[in-house]
């Protein structure tokens, strides 16, 4: 025998389906060693006693090390959506995985006056 189901039961169902994947993620965990061997696009810049860059305009570049690991992961992810703006920092924060991100504020949140 079939059975009928309403549509909008139906389509409830495949909605909380939908969901189902985000309720079983996982807190993305920064491990510091790995984040170690992703420094050397932030060394050129972060790692030079007061290194100010050029372009687009001369600022000092900011130490990271010894900053929140929250704190690296938010301004990294607000590089790659856009939400602040650096050439360098968008194109670098741009190729970086939620896994690099956390592994780099990982790394620099232990260090001191990196």
């Amino acid at each position: 025998m079939l059975h009928r189901f309403p549509a909008a039961l139906v389509a409830a169902g495949f909605g909380l389906l939908a969901l189902a994947p985000a309720a079983y993620a996982q807190k993305v965990v920064g491990n510091a060693a790995a984040g170690k061997e992703k420094t050397f696009m932030c060394m050129g810049c972060h790692g030079i006693e007061g290194y100010r860059t050029a372009y687009p305009e001369v600022y000092p570049v900011p130490k990271i090390g010894g900053q929140q690991a929250a704190y690296i992961v938010n301004a990294l992810k607000e590089y790659k959506s856009g939400a602040r703006w650096h050439p360098s920092m968008r194109a670098i924060a741009g190729s970086l995985s939620e896994q690099d991100m956390a592994d780099l504020a990982a790394y620099f949140s232990q260090e001191k006056n990196k």
